[in-house]
Formats: structure tokens, sequence, C-alpha cells
């Protein structure tokens, strides 16, 4: 994979785990959430492992900003 193409992984990670952070602010305002709700934040939350997988299968395996800050 090229460098751009690890990029794009790296960005479309970031809308998901944005995604993910609104879809459980929602959840957690509602008292009785639809079920639909909860299949929905699962979908996200296999397309952000679906892409941690791929950039792990091309060496780059994912790390939180904090995290390569400290290396």
């Amino acid at each position: 994979m090229m460098a751009d193409e690890i990029e794009d992984l790296h960005r479309a990670r970031t809308v998901l785990a944005r995604q993910r952070n609104a879809m459980t602010k929602r959840l957690a305002g509602i008292d009785l959430a639809p079920v639909s709700m909860a299949e929905d934040l699962t979908r996200i939350l296999v397309a952000i492992e679906a892409v941690d997988r791929a950039l792990t299968a091309e060496g780059r395996p994912y790390m939180a900003p904090e995290i390569q800050a400290e290396g």
C-alpha cells in the first residue's frame, strides 16, 4: 500500500471514531434507546476494527496520537 493509502485509512478511522463518539453520546442521553441505534453502533465498531486490521496487515498498526507523541 502506498503512503497516501495508509493516510486515507487513518482519516477514515478518525471519521469513524467521531461517528462512534457521536452515537454513544446520543445513546447515553436516551433512557430506552431503540435497538437500531445499537445496531448502528455495532456497524461503526466493526468498521473501525476492519480499518485497524488493514493497517496492521500493512505493518502500520493504528496508534492513538497520544501514544505516538510519547514515542
